[in-house]
């Protein structure tokens, strides 16, 4: 007797590890800039080049990019300081050598002290939350071959199978063209690009990407007016994935890294076009949703049939979708008084704080952390920031939520907008988007190896050849054939039944294979 198998691949998540770390940095001006007499603004973004284990660590090296907005001394005139700070932490995770570590989300906070006109302190908060998964394979068997007539019984299993996982990168290439009511460029001062509305879609052996980048950006024209743009550019394109059909499902891990602003020239040789490029960096799993027929037990009237089993873990896939969280708050901030004229740019991240599962689905908790620039009503000093928080809390709805699943979820903001609501308060309106790959893991007993050997002859002969049964809890008529020695057939036959099902309680008259009916 030989089985057939198929094997199915999964990638196993384990535990997720959050870490928190701090950079300082003592950092003097460059001679070629100017006094800094107080800072505008500042934001902080961490570039992983490395993740490793070392033992029952990871280390997790590269850089932060730092950008600082500052006021000079004398003239009191916009410039910018630019830098990066490379950094190396040690995360305690145990492992066995056997699984894969990534950044799964990461967030920065930046904070700027003036020491005096020379020299600034810096401090870098870094929050990582480490990712861990291994590949793990499991088997199903699906069918028998034998010599000798063989009763099978199948069970449908509905399962989802890893069929790629890979990374890869699509680098965005975009221009934008000033409008005619703006200057042209003479130096960039600051820019922020940042990912919005992605959409990612599967094809044929390629995967198409679609979506928008947000970008801002405030320069000196050539005669140093401070101005601005914010736009938003569409991209779309594709990447090569062989093996990708238009019918998988993808779960997929996007950040957009080393985004360049830079100052091109337009079709009248001027100044007046910002080149746009950032790399979309994608971790991708990709699953085919299958029903499989799985052969569950056999047995057979000439030989007996001894089965080998193991339990094995499966998984199915209960949703796969972008839940869309919407915040919509006013802040009363006294401290702006009443010389905000304009909000000129603001920047969102999200902080995690957990995830619970409930019957009425998945509960996320978190915060949103908001600043913004804006323009003072104050000639001296034109400019202003603001930074702060908005906690909240969202249900993604899956009434009657089993047990034994996993999510997954990443997430980005995808929307955000701060304007103005009287002189004392602000309107935070905003859009975070909840990736959410929710499986549900099965236990299944699995028949791994099958031997046969001669009936017991003595113990055959002893075996009536009818018997009156009553249906305990439990029973079905393939295990009374198998018990008996009959087939479900012969059962339905003798007991005039059109359907197999049967009840506790029910009476049945059970005949021998071999036996026929006088």
């Amino acid at each position: 007797m030989e089985l057939t198998k198929k094997t199915v691949h999964y990638t196993e998540e384990g535990k997720t590890v959050f870490d928190r770390f701090y950079l300082d940095e003592d950092y003097n001006v460059p001679e070629q800039k100017e006094d800094v007499q107080r800072v505008v603004y500042s934001s902080a973004q961490l570039r992983t080049e490395d993740v490793r284990p070392v033992e029952n660590y990871v280390k997790v090296t590269g850089k932060a990019y730092f950008k600082i907005l500052y006021m000079t001394q004398g003239e009191a005139k916009l410039s910018v300081l630019e830098g990066k700070i490379p950094f190396e932490e040690m995360i305690y995770a145990e492992n066995d050598g056997g699984e894969t570590f990534f950044i799964r989300n990461e967030r920065t906070e930046f904070s700027v002290s003036v020491v005096h006109s020379r020299k600034l302190t810096l401090r870098v908060t870094a929050e990582l939350e480490l990712g861990r998964e291994r590949m793990r394979d499991e088997e199903l068997t699906t069918d028998v071959e034998s010599d000798f007539p063989v009763y099978k019984k199948w069970q449908k299993m509905s399962l989802s199978e890893l069929k790629i996982s890979k990374k890869d990168t699509y680098r965005i290439k975009e221009e934008i063209v000033l409008p005619g009511t703006k200057e042209s460029i003479g130096q960039i001062l600051f820019f922020d690009v940042s990912g919005r509305k992605a959409e990612i879609r599967p094809g044929q052996d390629e995967l198409f990407l679609r979506g928008e980048a947000e970008v801002f950006c405030m320069y000196l024209s050539p005669e140093e007016k401070v101005e601005w743009i914010g736009q938003s550019v569409p991209y779309e394109g594709r990447i090569l994935c062989e093996g990708m059909e238009e019918d998988m499902i993808c779960q997929i891990r996007q950040n957009l890294e080393d985004p360049i602003v830079d100052i091109r020239q337009d079709e009248d040789g001027e100044m007046r076009v910002l080149g746009i490029e950032a790399t979309l960096s994608l971790k991708m799993n990709v699953y085919s949703e299958t029903e499989t027929d799985i052969l569950k037990d056999m047995y057979s009237l000439d030989r007996e049939c001894v089965l080998d089993r193991k339990e094995g873990v499966y998984e199915e896939l209960l949703m796969h979708n972008q839940a869309k969280c919407k915040i919509a708050e006013r802040l009363t901030l006294p401290e702006l008084k009443e010389d905000v004229l304009q909000i000129i740019h603001s920047e969102g991240s999200i902080q995690a704080e957990g995830e619970r599962y409930t019957e009425e689905g998945i509960q996320i908790e978190g915060i949103l952390h908001v600043s913004f620039l804006y323009l003072r009503a104050d000639d001296e000093q034109p400019y202003g920031s603001w930074t702060g928080m908005i906690p909240f809390s969202y249900l993604v709805e899956y009434p009657n939520l089993p047990e034994n699943v996993s999510a997954s979820p990443s997430y980005r903001v995808e929307q955000l907008a701060v304007t103005l609501a009287g002189s004392e308060a602000v309107e935070v309106k905003a859009v975070l988007t909840f990736d959410i790959f929710l499986k549900k893991m099965i236990s299944a007993g699995m028949i791994t190896t099958v031997s046969d050997r001669p009936f017991d002859v003595d113990a055959s002969a002893k075996r009536p050849g009818i018997v009156g049964h009553i249906v305990q809890e439990g029973e079905d008529l393939w295990s009374l054939a198998k018990k008996y020695m009959t087939t479900v057939s012969g059962i339905m036959e003798v007991n005039s039944m059109e359907s197999e099902n049967v009840k506790a309680g029910d009476k049945l008259l059970i005949f021998k294979e071999n036996m026929s009916i006088l």
